[in-house]
């Protein structure tokens, strides 16, 4: 028995083909149901998913007050019928033998939690949307995840996209944290490996996951994504909920604004912030002017995406470093 378990809230704009892909799946029907987790959405969502409820008695809407993912997968869990139980997203849309593959190979494994291969794209597909979806896709743009890079091979990860697990995992090592607004996959996964468990990535299947589309979405999504790399390191008390890949913009950010604010003493330590941007800018040019040659794309949209993303994913920490210190401030 599987248990599907998805969280949304406002996906107008994506819902239906998230339900049509997993409708798709060929995953034996009468072993199988999908609980829809909704935070009191206030656009169509609610509705959209109603009107599929009535026509598959496999599908469920359950209601999340609290708004926030880790309490709707919570939720999900405590209701959920499966042996097995897969987290999706309604932002992305799944292979059609997704649940399958992902369900064998948990057992062929003898893993905790397996996941597949991420890809990245946009439904609308304009010059702006194309170069925003490539430096998604890109190790300067979001580091090394082996489930953003692509895997040719079964191999242990510390995290993936989502999850496919037993349920007596979360019996092993309880739920989903319900302080984190975001990064509690990530925290879940890194629970699993101290406590000695394994998680796979495999190349048999994959999702596609739906992109912002805008340099505001894009921005305002990548700042809260920073900020909660720090919030979350603080209510875990454990840095290595995270890896070092996360704070790689907070420290970059950091080498253009510490050497300048010293250098209203010091005024040698502004070389330090000139020297960075300017190793970052010729980085950022090479590479730009690579993929736009190689791929066609627009290079003045590029430029704009892994701006936007490092500046904001790095400023974001740093307000989630302030937040914390000014917490403790007025303790």
């Amino acid at each position: 028995m599987l248990s599907i378990i998805c969280p949304i809230y406002n996906e107008e704009k994506y819902i239906v083909g998230c339900i049509d892909s997993i409708l798709k799946q060929d995953y034996p029907r009468n072993d199988w149901e999908v609980l829809f987790v909704d935070g009191m959405s206030t656009d169509r969502t609610r509705e959209i998913v109603q009107d599929y409820c009535r026509n598959y008695d496999f599908i469920r809407l359950i209601d999340n007050p609290q708004k926030i993912v880790p309490h709707a997968m919570n939720k999900g869990i405590s209701v959920a019928k499966g042996d097995v139980i897969i987290r999706l997203d309604a932002h992305a849309l799944y292979k059609d033998d997704y649940c399958s593959v992902l369900t064998k190979q948990l057992k062929a494994l003898g893993a905790d939690n397996v996941g597949a291969v991420c890809k990245t794209d946009v439904q609308h597909k304009t010059s702006k949307t194309l170069a925003i979806r490539e430096v998604l896709s890109n190790k300067f743009g979001v580091g090394n995840s082996v489930f953003r890079v692509g895997a040719d091979r079964a191999m242990e990860v510390d995290t993936v996209p989502f999850g496919c697990w037993r349920r007596d995992v979360f019996d092993k090592y309880g739920l989903f944290d319900v302080r984190l607004v975001r990064n509690q996959d990530i925290e879940f996964n890194k629970r699993i490996l101290r406590g000695g468990g394994k998680i796979y990535i495999v190349p048999d299947t994959y999702c596609v996951y739906l992109a912002r589309e805008t340099f505001k979405a894009l921005a305002l999504n990548c700042f809260q994504n920073g900020k909660w790399n720090v919030l979350t390191v603080h209510y875990t008390k454990q840095f290595d909920s995270l890896s070092l890949r996360h704070f790689v913009p907070m420290l970059f950010v950091c080498s253009l604004i510490v050497p300048l604010f010293v250098g209203m003493f010091y005024s040698q330590t502004m070389y330090v912030s000139l020297a960075s941007m300017l190793m970052y800018l010729f980085s950022l040019m090479l590479i730009c002017g690579r993929l736009s040659y190689a791929k066609k794309l627009n290079i003045f949209y590029l430029l704009s995406s892994f701006l936007v993303l490092h500046f904001s994913y790095g400023c974001g920490s740093i307000a989630g470093l302030w937040s914390v210190l000014w917490e403790k401030s007025n303790k």
